[in-house]
């Protein structure tokens, strides 16, 4: 991974969630210096065959849309970067990882749901993405753009992550943050040893603040997100994985995973 994002994907529903999504994603564009792509995805309809006329409507009225929303949003793009918006047809997650490969994305910025069906799919959509492109996802709610990355918190499990160091001490170098690296006392891990390997890693990277903190609990989501709001927290990065999952029988129904008992946004990252 470079320590620099040249482009972040904004996927574009023309829903309420795109609104928070965008404004994070330019808010990061403008940061990092770096293009802002908005993507709209058709899904394709079985009776387009019968109706082409209708479906190529449908498809100019979603274009012009979005080059609404980038003149609305260009005033706001800062530096060198720009705004590039494109329209595909097909299955949402398919060709979002297609986009993402064929054009070299470096992050892609989700706007959550407040409706609950549209949350449990995100949360499969967000892991999905995350596995399948190896690039960073993430999710982010309408409370979340207050915040300015001042305060990063990395969990970390039972293994040292380094692309979510490395990608953490990208953003705390760009955003002048400090990255927070908790673990619990609890668990598999030796926590002072994990915490320390962690941090000679992130202080290694001149400018860059860090601190190791161990925790108390049984839940590594759940205890990261009451730190989280704790300390005022405004990033947390995850991996798609079981430990990050909020426990009980409500969110095993609903697939519920950290980025959803989060009022901050949370970045999933694959392992490798």
């Amino acid at each position: 991974m470079s320590n620099k994002l040249c482009n972040i994907l904004v996927p574009v529903d023309f829903t309420s969630k795109n609104k928070w999504a965008i404004a994070k994603g330019m808010e990061m564009a403008n940061q990092m210096n770096c293009n802002l792509h908005l993507v709209n995805i058709v899904q394709p309809n079985l009776f387009s065959s019968f109706t082409p006329y209708e479906s190529r409507v449908d498809r100019l009225n979603s274009y012009d849309r979005l080059k609404d929303l980038a003149v609305s949003y260009s005033s706001q793009l800062c530096g060198n970067g720009k705004i590039e918006i494109s329209l595909l047809e097909g299955n949402t997650t398919n060709k979002l990882v297609e986009y993402i490969r064929d054009f070299e994305m470096d992050m892609v910025v989700m706007g959550l749901s407040g409706n609950l069906f549209q949350r449990m799919i995100s949360s499969s959509s967000i892991n999905k993405l995350a596995k399948k492109t190896n690039v960073p996802v993430m999710a982010v709610g309408s409370k979340g753009l207050v915040h300015h990355f001042k305060k990063i918190i990395l969990p970390l499990y039972d293994e040292l992550s380094l692309r979510r160091i490395r990608m953490a001490t990208t953003l705390a170098s760009s955003f002048k943050s400090t990255i927070y690296m908790v673990t619990l006392r609890q668990g598999n891990n030796t926590p002072e040893k994990i915490i320390k390997e962690g941090l000679e890693i992130a202080k290694s990277i001149p400018r860059v603040s860090a601190r190791g903190i161990i925790l108390e609990g049984d839940s590594l989501a759940k205890t990261t997100i009451e730190f989280a709001k704790r300390i005022n927290g405004d990033l947390i990065m995850i991996n798609p994985a079981e430990e990050f999952k909020l426990p009980g029988w409500w969110s095993k129904l609903t697939n519920k995973i950290l980025s959803y008992g989060s009022g901050i946004p949370v970045m999933t990252m694959s392992r490798q």
